[in-house]
């Protein structure tokens, strides 16, 4: 706050106009019930060695220093602000993480976290399932840096145990799996981690490191279950209201450094202006939107599953999921209750792919054009139920025929609950499947 310049008494009002008043305590983060938006790019310094002190100090803990400890220097906006770094704070006690560092989307969340646990010679194993963009990360740019992935299916413990070699440096899933729902048990891959790193240096650690987009840490989180780092897309079930972009990585207090100098060097970094709103309106509202939905997609998966032209339903919460038990296990509130999510996948009945694939179409391109209370889009989580065909949309950058092999039904529809009356969307839903 400045105290030191003359008042603007001999300045032209067009110079006023931009500089106001020289001293203000309406910037005043001790008496604000809400945080106030942080907007500025630059920080204004008091002088050349306060600014250098801010570079200097800048993801350069000095040993014994904690994050908390450290009042901040704000220098720029994309190396940190009021707003990302309150933020990030929630989100790691939402995480049961030490620190968090926020990103401009979940895709650059991604890119940070591998990006910073590997380097040229390293190899990461991954689910033969995930998100269609991390695929296209992994397959089209990483190999250029010689960082090379094996993909395995990672429900079959050995699979993970035999494909981990001297070069491995990360495990990487999502759990519960984009788009399929199905589950990878977070604890016994982090075990097979645990005894393998005993033999190695801290210099060639593995680190496990989940996408946690499709549970939220209000029904799972992955740190507690022996993970190493865990990320998310804010865009979906933390923002919630389909309005913000951002990214996440949660992990231990070292890492913090390293992640922050990624973003500053790469970019990426979370906009002020779409920090705030998930501070205070996301994040806050997770537990209570969360909650509501889960029971809305309860009673949708029930409708879907006991309907006759449904292949099958998967979804976590229903008895009839595969994976039932791990669900119970793993899927978890902070009050320890059984939280399956908000997203259920299904496919409609035909003796082949292609079947499938155009009977789920029709369903989606009649939901699209009549239903009131679904919407075809991609993204999830958010406050408006939402339906999508994965195969060709958001995994589309993964070859049709390793779709099949991998196991994502060409023809299955993804369906992410909002927050509208159960009755309603089955309504929309039970209109749409009239046409087969």
């Amino acid at each position: 706050m400045r105290t030191t310049k003359k008042e603007p008494k001999t300045y032209s009002t067009e110079t006023e106009l931009i500089y106001g008043k020289t001293v203000s305590k309406k910037w005043d983060f001790n008496h604000h019930v809400v945080p106030p938006i942080s907007s500025s790019s630059t920080f204004r310094l008091d002088s050349a060695k306060r600014g250098a002190q801010g570079f200097a100090e800048f993801a350069h803990h000095a040993e014994g220093v904690t994050i908390e400890s450290c009042a901040p220097i704000y220098v720029y906006d994309r190396l940190g602000e009021p707003n990302k770094e309150m933020l990030e704070e929630n989100l790691a006690t939402a995480e049961r993480g030490e620190m968090a560092v926020t990103f401009s989307t979940g895709m650059a969340a991604v890119s940070a976290a591998l990006g910073s646990l590997t380097g040229m010679g390293d190899e990461i194993i991954a689910h033969n399932i995930i998100y269609g963009c991390t695929y296209s990360l992994l397959t089209n740019w990483y190999p250029r840096y010689k960082i090379t992935t094996q993909f395995v299916d990672m429900k079959e413990l050995s699979s993970v145990k035999k494909a981990i070699t001297p070069r491995t440096r990360v495990i990487y899933f999502e759990s519960p799996v984009n788009p399929t729902l199905e589950l990878i048990d977070i604890s016994a891959i982090s075990e097979i981690v645990k005894e393998i790193n005993k033999q190695r240096t801290p210099e060639r650690k593995i680190y496990v490191v989940i996408d946690n987009t499709f549970a939220s840490p209000y029904c799972q989180r992955p740190l507690e279950l022996g993970a190493d780092f865990v990320l998310a897309s804010l865009t979906k079930g933390i923002c919630g209201f389909g309005t913000d972009m951002g990214g996440v990585v949660v992990g231990p207090r070292w890492s913090y450094d390293i992640i922050m100098l990624y973003r500053k060097d790469f970019g990426g970094a979370l906009a002020a202006k779409s920090a705030w709103p998930i501070l205070v309106y996301g994040l806050p509202s997770l537990p209570t939107r969360m909650r509501q939905q889960m029971s809305t997609a309860m009673e949708v998966a029930t409708f879907l599953e006991n309907d006759s032209r449904i292949s099958y339903v998967s979804y976590p919460g229903l008895k009839s999921f595969p994976q039932y038990e791990l669900a119970q296990k793993q899927m978890r509130d902070y009050d320890g209750n059984f939280a399956p999510g908000s997203i259920l996948f299904f496919s409609l009945k035909g003796k082949t792919p292609k079947i499938r694939r155009d009977r789920g179409e029709k369903v989606i391109n009649s939901l699209a054009k009549k239903a009131y209370t679904i919407t075809l889009a991609v993204s999830l989580g958010h406050i408006r139920t939402l339906v999508e065909h994965p195969s060709s949309m958001t995994h589309s950058a993964i070859p049709l025929a390793e779709q099949i092999k991998k196991g994502i039904d060409p023809g299955g529809i993804r369906l992410s609950i909002g927050l509208e009356k159960p009755r309603d969307i089955i309504r929309d839903l039970s209109e749409a499947l009239k046409i087969l």
